[in-house]
């Protein structure tokens, strides 16, 4: 197994803390951030769909328009966006707009995910752009327990 990068694993541990901060809303707990090429947070984001009844307030999208607002351009060409589960259609789309050269993610979603676990939009040879790098299963361990206790405490 290939060893995780330190800011890789710095920064999803900032996407956990995200991730948490949303169970205080009643949101699922996923968690984003986005990382410069230095390693520096330009955007971070949580789920706030039921905070803001807003059906595109995924984790990464909120961290991707943060970053882009942070950074003073829509295009972030030398960031990682670093995101505690595996991304879905929309913000794949997002990510793709955005054209995020990388993107690390911790659990696999085999429901939804649009990074390989249910379709690989990210690399999606037939798009004007894609994703050069996916790095999945950082800490999934984490983020899988912190999703599994909040659907669990649901049921």
């Amino acid at each position: 197994m290939t060893a995780v990068p330190e800011p890789d694993r710095l920064a999803m541990r900032e996407a956990l803390a995200e991730a948490h901060a949303a169970l205080a809303t009643g949101d699922v707990p996923v968690g984003a951030v986005v990382i410069d090429a230095s390693g520096r947070i330009q955007g971070r984001g949580r789920n706030e769909r039921e905070a803001t009844n807003d059906p595109t307030a995924h984790a990464e999208v909120v961290a991707l328009r943060e970053a882009a607002t942070a950074i003073g351009d829509w295009q972030l060409t030398g960031c990682t966006l670093v995101v505690t589960l595996e991304p879905c259609v929309l913000c794949a789309g997002a990510i793709l707009a955005a054209r995020v050269p990388r993107v690390v993610f911790g659990a696999f979603d085999d429901k939804a995910g649009a990074a390989g676990g249910v379709v690989d939009l990210l690399r999606e040879r037939r798009l004007p752009f894609r994703v050069d790098e996916v790095v999945g299963g950082v800490m999934a361990d984490e983020s899988a327990a912190l999703l599994r206790e909040f659907f669990d405490a649901r049921r």
